[in-house]
């Protein structure tokens, strides 16, 4: 019981660890190595499968009729254009070249990116409003969409293939690739839940299965990210890359802090603080990846172990705070 316990109250640094772990032992035993070589190509398809899975059955426990914008969404959206804008003012504005640009770019590449489609998991749990994250997380998608078109074309010693996309077609781009994250699952859900009743009870009979869909998702994304760094030590230093890292904890810690100081005024600090603190760090890598520098990428990869490990331990207050009360 003692370890079922442990696992509930950690079930994401678990997972963090096991993405670590394996991707280690793949990466350094030479009878696995050929293994891990043969799924490398497979593991950009087997994330989106979790992550579908992972909206299909939280979305089923969504009140439609309750996906309605309230106020703090509009303060939320607003931090975090003047997050963005505020790194794009020092990059533009003082003319920051070199490593200096890269650290901004992994900073920017965890700001402009949308909250996590996982975050709405997360709300619930903590005992927050499922319908209030979700819309949330719509309303930053665009707001990232719009942004990201707008402002990387001026960064300097930006890709060649950025600088010729106008901003329509990226816009565009950008919009189709999160729709079909957010809205398929979406859709497919309404229908289960009007149309297909037997196997709707199912589904949310299953009690925190989104949340261990997540949980196997993290391991994926966090042997990603550990593969992401060992490529990028091999065109940079340890040092620059720890200094990566240190900044995306600072970040993820105003982040979090912020949102939760915006929504205490409006009675949904919880929500709040996950829409702005929990980024979508998956779409920041492949933003940072396909129109940054590749080493940026290093940022959001760190800052996903730095949010999941914030997330471990409110989770465990919470849990820790229900056993109090009962």
């Amino acid at each position: 019981m003692d370890i079922i316990r442990f696992l509930k109250n950690w079930t994401l640094p678990v997972a963090i660890a096991t993405g670590i772990v394996v991707y280690l032992l793949f990466h350094f035993i030479p009878f696995l190595q050929p293994i891990g070589q043969w799924y490398e190509p497979y593991n950009d398809s087997v994330l989106p499968v979790f992550m579908f899975f992972m909206l299909f059955v939280t979305f089923c426990k969504v009140d439609f009729r309750m996906l309605l914008p309230v106020k703090w969404h509009l303060w939320i959206g607003l931090q975090q254009i003047v997050f963005v804008l505020t790194i794009m003012g020092a990059i533009v504005g003082f003319g920051i070249t070199g490593k200096a640009l890269i650290l901004l770019e992994a900073v920017l590449a965890s700001i402009i990116c949308p909250s996590a489609t996982a975050c709405a998991v997360v709300t619930q749990k903590l005992g927050g409003s499922l319908e209030q994250t979700t819309t949330f997380t719509f309303i930053s998608n665009i707001i990232s969409a719009l942004l990201i078109p707008i402002c990387f074309p001026l960064l300097p010693q930006t890709s060649a293939s950025v600088a010729q996309v106008e901003f329509m077609p990226l816009f565009l781009r950008i919009l189709w690739q999160v729709s079909i994250v957010l809205l398929l699952p979406m859709v497919m859900a309404y229908i289960v839940k009007h149309y297909f009743h037997s196997l709707h009870r199912r589904i949310i009979s299953i009690k925190d299965f989104a949340y261990y869909l997540w949980a196997g998702s993290l391991v994926i994304v966090t042997g990603t990210t550990m593969m992401n760094i060992f490529k990028a030590e091999e065109h940079s230093t340890l040092i620059f890359l720890g200094s990566i890292g240190i900044m995306s904890l600072i970040l993820c810690i105003i982040q979090f802090a912020t949102g939760r100081f915006i929504g205490h005024y409006f009675g949904h600090a919880i929500e709040a603080g996950q829409s702005l603190g929990q980024k979508n760090t998956s779409f920041a890598i492949w933003v940072a990846t396909a129109f940054l520098n590749p080493l940026s990428s290093v940022g959001p990869g760190c800052y996903i172990l730095w949010q999941n490990i914030i997330n471990s331990v409110e989770i465990w207050m919470a849990r820790k705070n229900e056993v109090i009360k009962t």
